[in-house]
């Protein structure tokens, strides 16, 4: 049985007592059906899995002691900051999920030219939240033990500008590049990979990218969707320069199931 693994804003140390948000107790006890006694995993995004039993639960309400922590999670190898087009609604919210997963270090939603979605800087807050709740749900899932930025919404320009296309490598999906990635030479432990929205981005925006420094390439003869290139790209680069070539070890903590508390 997989042991359920909860986010918590609290500090956590091993001896610790702690309520968990109502939000979170409610998931366990009303959907996991959790009882008192039964071992959990929590994180706080200090870089370690605390092992928790649960003392005492009802329908909003959750008592948690603090009987051991993990090693700490390494740092990751690459360091991916992703500047990501807006799109609509899931399309949005699969793409950072699925980045999350695949370890990217910070998420820029941004606005272009192209965009097919408009958000108000009223209901932009309330987006931000939940992508922050979609942020939060992939570490827990993938095992995460740090959670990775979630930049505020800007615009291209203010991506450009913000440092990140100064340091590392900078990547721009588009699908009528000759170069492809294995042409590329990475020599940073940084990538910054520009990803359009459904609309694309515009000729002026490419060009603006490039003049930033960042190289143009495609991902095979294919046209994706904006929630498919990131996938594509960041596994790809993973591959290359990344974390998918190493066995992260048993140190590394990052493994909810395998963490070796003590």
């Amino acid at each position: 049985m997989r042991i359920p693994r909860i986010y918590t804003h609290h500090p956590l140390r091993t001896g610790r007592e702690l309520s968990l948000d109502r939000e979170s107790a409610r998931h366990l006890v009303q959907v996991l059906r959790m009882r008192p006694g039964t071992t959990l995993t929590l994180f706080n995004g200090d870089g370690r899995n605390y092992q928790g039993q649960l003392l005492e639960c009802t329908r909003n309400s959750a008592l948690v002691t603090i009987t051991g922590s993990s090693h700490e999670e390494r740092l990751p190898a690459l360091k991916i900051n992703l500047g990501l087009g807006l799109s609509k609604g899931e399309r949005m919210d699969f793409a950072i999920q699925k980045s999350v997963e695949l370890g990217v270090s910070s998420i820029t939603p941004l606005t272009t030219e192209h965009a097919m979605v408009k958000i108000s800087a009223e209901r932009m807050e309330n987006r931000q939240q939940h992508w922050k709740r979609v942020v939060i749900a992939a570490c827990e899932q993938s095992g995460r033990c740090r959670l990775p930025d979630l930049c505020d919404t800007c615009s291209l320009d203010q991506w450009l500008l913000s440092g990140k296309a100064f340091s590392g490598i900078g990547i721009l999906l588009d699908h009528r590049s000759e170069t492809t990635l294995e042409r590329l030479t990475c020599t940073d432990a940084t990538v910054n990979l520009l990803i359009g929205p459904e609309g694309g981005l515009s000729d002026g925006e490419r060009s603006q990218a490039q003049t930033a420094g960042f190289e143009s390439v495609r991902l095979g003869p294919r046209v994706m969707r904006t929630e498919t290139a990131p996938l594509a790209a960041i596994s790809a680069i993973q591959m290359l320069w990344g974390d998918f070539r190493e066995n992260p070890g048993q140190d590394s903590g990052s493994s909810a199931g395998k963490a070796d508390y003590h």
